[in-house]
């Protein structure tokens, strides 16, 4: 698996726009997902005294040890023992809060390893990671494309950092120099236990097919960025669209009753074929609102969620199709064959 360089609140009902989805029978696909908790492991060595509890990790968690200390905390090999006692003594009351929040024994695994086990209907040889939980600092979001994501891919596992999941509501991420330097509210509020599922799942998507829309025509990026939206969908069939895009349950509704008049407005008002970066920025990627719609209701990223809805209107077309052959196609033939015209 690549690596990426650094920077449980479960849904009980759904909207009329979160309805789930019937997926393929996977009673026979059988999937052992461990789970390491390397945070765990982490803050119980003793501040005071830090090499034996250091050289502890270091042994049981090699690769991620060294990552940690630093990709994600920046130390070198001059400082690491000072600067780790000083990020334990920091952090502790967030590891405190994590603890509350997410404890041991959190369900949030049993439904990681049932999308797993769509992984593996869908892609037999695909090598199912470990999954291992960090306590980072509150700022070392990792960097993911153009995309910031709490968790990573290491080696042969993925890391959560479960920093980021305290709840929309956690004091820090209401700090307005969080807010402003850090995580703006309209992300934060998705650091709620629920979006984990989701948020590794489109890591292992992108492993599976990497995002390599860069450079390319807006309509192209949003067709490529909303084949990932439906593979994702593929591996969670059951779970809410809100969590899977990150819209709102009421930008989800906005997005169904104005998706003809959202695609009339892009294709009136701008080359589809550009590559120019301000007019792709304003389709292509996370925000508060999408530029020349309404700021209270549309969501960012509309871009890809007509390149999602473009890629069903494929789909529906040619049902026999596997993942592996759609994600595959060509933007161009998927948009010229979907004859995508939304009312």
């Amino acid at each position: 698996m690549k690596k990426i360089p650094f920077f449980f609140l479960f849904i009980l009902a759904f909207s009329a726009c979160n309805n789930k989805k019937e997926g393929p029978d996977i009673s026979g696909i059988k999937v052992d997902l461990q789970v390491e908790r390397f945070d765990q492991d982490l803050f119980a060595i003793d501040s005071n005294n830090v090499l034996p509890g250091l050289n502890a990790i270091s042994h049981k968690y090699p690769a991620l040890t060294s990552i940690f200390l630093q990709g994600i905390l920046g130390l070198d090999s001059t400082i690491v023992l000072p600067g780790l006692k000083r990020f334990l003594h920091q952090n502790t009351s967030i590891y405190d809060s994590v603890k509350k929040m997410i404890p041991s024994e959190s369900p949030f695994m049993s439904d990681l390893n049932k999308a797993f086990r769509y992984v593996r209907y869908y892609f037999p040889e695909y090598p199912i990671p470990k999954i291992v939980t960090v306590v980072g600092p509150i700022d070392a979001l990792a960097e993911n494309g153009n995309n910031r994501t709490p968790d990573f891919i290491g080696p042969d596992f993925i890391g959560i950092s479960l920093q980021f999941y305290l709840g929309r509501d956690f004091s820090i991420y209401k700090d307005p120099f969080f807010i402003e330097k850090i995580v703006p509210e309209y992300r934060s509020r998705r650091f709620s236990p629920e979006y984990i599922q989701a948020d590794v799942i489109q890591l292992v998507v992108d492993d599976l097919f990497p995002d390599n829309s860069a450079g390319h025509p807006l309509i192209d990026q949003m067709i490529i960025k909303g084949k990932q939206w439906w593979l994702q969908d593929q591996f969670l069939p059951a779970v809410a669209d809100s969590i899977k895009t990150g819209f709102t349950n009421d930008q989800l509704t906005w997005c169904k009753e104005n998706e003809g008049l959202i695609w009339s407005y892009i294709i009136k008002n701008e080359d589809i074929n550009s590559i120019n970066p301000s007019t792709i920025q304003t389709y292509i990627g996370d925000g508060p609102f999408t530029q020349g719609f309404s700021q209270d209701l549309s969501p960012g990223n509309l871009g890809q969620w007509i390149g999602w809805q473009i890629v069903k209107k494929y789909v529906m077309k040619h049902s026999g199709i596997n993942p592996e052959e759609l994600m595959r196609k060509e933007p161009k033939e998927i948009l010229d064959e979907a004859k995508y015209k939304p009312k």
